[in-house]
């Protein structure tokens, strides 16, 4: 196991792979860290040292530097109106941040993520349905009757 990030990366897992288990790191992102660090993608993680790992997470701690706009995670904040990278617990927290905010505005999608609808104009007649089967179920024999 390598701590990446307050991320635990299993080290029998390529750098590839492994860098992908860490919430907002995808295979573009890590192919770019790798290719960046000049480690080769076959790498086992367990067998990197700890200034490679480090160099790892300088380098996705600095990734908006040198990453196109279009390979962000979060373009244009809300609150800030700059770009950012954010990587396992704050990705989560401030994309739970923007459904409260929509909620709490009363728009559209706030209210489809209250109600727990389809948010992105899905259909939902027929589709969607989690949770709802009950089987077949079979009537109770009224006394008196054949």
């Amino acid at each position: 196991m390598v701590r990446i990030l307050n991320t635990d990366v299993d080290g029998n897992k390529n750098i590839i792979l492994g860098l992908q288990s860490v919430k907002g790191v995808g295979s573009r992102v890590a192919r770019i860290v790798a290719k960046r660090t000049g480690i080769p993608t076959d790498e086992i993680f367990g067998n990197l040292s700890e200034e490679q790992t480090t160099e790892i997470e300088n380098v996705l701690n600095s990734y908006i530097e040198f990453a196109p706009a279009w390979a962000i995670n979060r373009q244009c904040d809300i609150e800030t109106g700059e770009d950012m990278h954010l990587y396992g617990q704050n990705l989560e927290l401030t994309n739970k941040d923007d459904i409260n905010r929509l909620k709490m505005i009363k728009c559209y999608r706030g209210r489809r993520h209250e109600q727990g609808q389809k948010v992105r104009g899905q259909r939902t007649r027929s589709n969607g349905r989690t949770g709802l089967t009950m089987g077949v179920s079979r009537t109770k024999n009224q006394p008196g009757s054949k």
